[in-house]
C-alpha cells in the first residue's frame, strides 16, 4: 500500500478533479487545514510515503523532511519549487516531480482585479448590501497606460487584452528587448519609467534573489498619486511595509493583491484594514480547470513513480538513491 497525503485541498476538490483510485494500492487522505508549525506539519506528514502538494502552499524545508523517514516522493504542482529544499530531498533520496501548467487563468483574474479596484466593485458590493447606492466613482481603462514587469506568457497575453479595452502599453523585463516587447505591441522602457509612466502596473516575474523586495518606497513613490498596483506573482517582489504605507498616505490611489508575504494572511495583518486594497487568496492559477490539470498530471507521476517508469522528476540524481 502506497500512503498519499493531498495537502492543502482548501476547497476540498482534490478528491473529485483527478482520479486518485486509478493509483495502484493508493491510500489517499485529504487535508483541508493549512499547516505551516514545522513540528505539527511533520507529525501529520509522519505516516505517509507521498505527500501531494498544490503548488507553494506549504513550505518543506530541511526541518520538516528530515522528521519523514518514510517519505519517498513528493508530488509537485507547476515547474518551480521555491517551498521545498531540493538539496535536502535530494540528500534524504526524496524524489521530488513537476507538472507542467497552463498560463490563462492569471491574466484572467489579472484584469478582474484591474477593473474590481478601479471601479470599487469591491467596495460598492458592500455599500449595497448595506443598503447604499453608488457611493464611489471610479475611472475607466480606455486612454490609460498598462505597465508590465515582466513580459514572460503571463505578461504577454496580459498586453493582448489592454489593447482590446484601448490601452497603451509600457514593458520593462531583465531580459526584455525591444524588439520582444514590440512584437506584443508594447513599448519598452526603463525600469523608472515604468513605474513613473503607468496608470496601473501589473507584476509578472518570478520571485528570485534578484526581484525579492524590488519594489520598495522609491519604486511606489515614483508612481501617479493616481496609479494602481497589481500583484498576482509573488508578495515578496514587492516590500509590503512600504506597500501599507504608500496605500495609507495616498501615494498611490490603490493596490490590488493575489499574493502576499506569508500565506494564508494572518487575520490581523494591516492590509486588511485598508479600504483602497481589493485583495484575493491567492486564485491566480487555482481555477477549477487549472486545478483539475494539475492533479491530473501529478496523479500520472504517482503511478509512474509507482510502476518504476519515468517520471517528471525534479531532482533526477536522487533517482539512483531513492528509498522504494
Amino acid at each position: 500500500m502506497v500512503r498519499i497525503a493531498v495537502l492543502d485541498d482548501y476547497q476540498g476538490t482534490a478528491r473529485e478533479l483527478a482520479d486518485w483510485d486509478s493509483i495502484p494500492g493508493a491510500d489517499v487522505t485529504f487535508f483541508s487545514e493549512h499547516v505551516s508549525d514545522p513540528g505539527a506539519l511533520a507529525a501529520m506528514l509522519e505516516p505517509f510515503d507521498v505527500v501531494q502538494m498544490m503548488r507553494e502552499r506549504t513550505q518543506l524545508q530541511a526541518d520538516v523532511l528530515e522528521r519523514l523517514p518514510k517519505l519517498k516522493l513528493l508530488s509537485g504542482t507547476g515547474g518551480r519549487h521555491p517551498h521545498v529544499d531540493v538539496d535536502a530531498a535530494t540528500r534524504l533520496g526524496i524524489v521530488l516531480t513537476g507538472t507542467s501548467g497552463g498560463s490563462e487563468s492569471t491574466p484572467e483574474l489579472v484584469w478582474g482585479l484591474i477593473i474590481g479596484v478601479m471601479r470599487n466593485l469591491y467596495r460598492e458590493d458592500s455599500e449595497m448590501r448595506a443598503g447604499r447606492w453608488q457611493t464611489r466613482i471610479g475611472p475607466g481603462l480606455a486612454g490609460k497606460t498598462l505597465g508590465i514587469l515582466g513580459m514572460g506568457r503571463i505578461g504577454t497575453r496580459t498586453a493582448a487584452t489592454a489593447q482590446a479595452f484601448g490601452m497603451s502599453v509600457i514593458a520593462w523585463g531583465p531580459t526584455l528587448t525591444p524588439e520582444r516587447a514590440a512584437a506584443s505591441n508594447a513599448t519598452f522602457v526603463s525600469f523608472d519609467e515604468l513605474f513613473a509612466g503607468s496608470d496601473v502596473l501589473t507584476i509578472h516575474v518570478p520571485l528570485t534573489d534578484l526581484s525579492r523586495g524590488w519594489i520598495g518606497e522609491r519604486e511606489l513613490g515614483l508612481m501617479k498619486p493616481t496609479a494602481y498596483l497589481i500583484n498576482t506573482s509573488r508578495g515578496p517582489i514587492v516590500q509590503e511595509a512600504a506597500l501599507v504605507d504608500a496605500l495609507r498616505n495616498g501615494t498611490i490611489a490603490g493596490a490590488a493583491l493575489d499574493v502576499y508575504d506569508e500565506e494564508p494572511l494572518r487575520p490581523d495583518h494591516p492590509l486588511l484594514a485598508l479600504e483602497n486594497v481589493m485583495l484575493s487568496p491567492h486564485l491566480g492559477y487555482a481555477s477549477l480547470d487549472g486545478l483539475a490539470g494539475f492533479y491530473a498530471k501529478a496523479v500520472a507521476n504517482i503511478k509512474a513513480w509507482v510502476a518504476g517508469e519515468p517520471t517528471g522528476v525534479v531532482n533526477e540524481d536522487v533517482l539512483p538513491h531513492a528509498r522504494r
